[in-house]
């Protein structure tokens, strides 16, 4: 981010010496260890996946304003771009797995990654170990890899994290969407190029041009897959950019509105109040209490 002192802490993918196979696996302890000064707790902005699973102890979480409360069997997905910081792992323990985009095989019309669904949700006790057990077979590939490189498979710790993704997921996430097929592809499509140009074009018709697939088609596949239609789908997503952007940087009102496109501060300040009830500024004085009381 820029000007003025209020950043987020963006993150890169960088794994440990003789890992570089677009995953990386961890825990909370070690988390811990490399983290004496406690950024861990700041605002911070990945370019990758973390997906961890508490073991035991109990913890806090922040992802894009929502905050989370940790215990033995919370999983927790932070996607890439999110805005997250670990309010309270100090008691936490489980693995901690670190992929990079694209490492993860396609799965199918599941909801998995989308980057609107839960941060945080809890797995029932029967799955508890198989989780646990599915992540241990992936550390233990993991380790063996870096020990003896000669013996690494990228591909079977693609399809062992794709594993351990299908048992930790929740129920309703790992049932296919409804209409699969042709209108997961159509979702897929419109939710990349939404991801690249959400700063840019705020119309569903400005979609229809580069997807090849008209209003009407998108806003089914939309709803079939994230429950809102193509316009709503949108604006959430042009909303929680404006939010992070308010929450995390000192830029003007003016300035955010500037980043993701809009005319004028008017323009953005009618967009955001629509969106939420508050103008901007009264939203960010909000955000600013409620954080530090936190």
């Amino acid at each position: 981010m820029e000007n003025g002192h209020r950043t987020v802490r963006q993150l890169h993918y960088l794994p440990a010496l003789g890992a570089a196979y677009g995953v990386e696996v961890l825990s909370f302890a070690r988390l811990r260890e490399m983290d004496g000064a406690g950024a861990r707790t700041r605002p911070q902005r990945p370019d990758f996946h973390v997906l961890a699973l508490v073991a035991s102890g109990r913890g806090g979480h922040v992802a894009d304003f929502e905050t989370y409360h940790l215990r033995a069997g919370s999983v927790v997905w932070i996607r890439p771009g999110m805005v997250h910081r670990w309010s309270d792992v100090n008691g936490v323990d489980g693995p901690l797995i670190l992929f990079r985009p694209g490492f993860l095989p396609d799965l199918g019309p599941t909801p998995a990654w989308d980057l609107s669904a839960p941060a945080t949700w809890h797995l029932d006790q029967p799955l508890r170990p198989l989780a646990l057990l599915a992540a241990d077979h992936l550390r233990g590939e993991h380790d063996l890899a870096v020990r003896v490189p000669r013996l690494a498979s990228p591909a079977l710790l693609s399809h062992l994290l794709a594993a351990l993704v299908l048992r930790v997921l929740p129920a309703e996430a790992a049932t296919p969407t409804a209409g699969g097929g042709r209108c997961h592809d159509v979702f897929l499509r419109y939710r990349a190029a939404v991801e690249e140009h959400f700063t840019e074009w705020h119309q569903v018709a400005d979609y229809t041009r580069v997807t090849g697939y008209d209003r009407r088609t998108l806003t089914r596949a939309t709803r079939a897959a994230a429950g809102v239609g193509a316009k709503e789908f949108l604006d959430q997503r042009t909303l929680l950019e404006a939010k992070r952007l308010l929450a995390h940087t000192d830029l003007p009102v003016g300035r955010c509105a500037q980043r993701l496109g809009f005319r004028d501060a008017a323009n953005f300040t009618t967009f955001f109040q629509r969106g939420t009830g508050q103008s901007p500024s009264t939203w960010r004085t909000a955000d600013a209490r409620a954080a530090r009381l936190s």
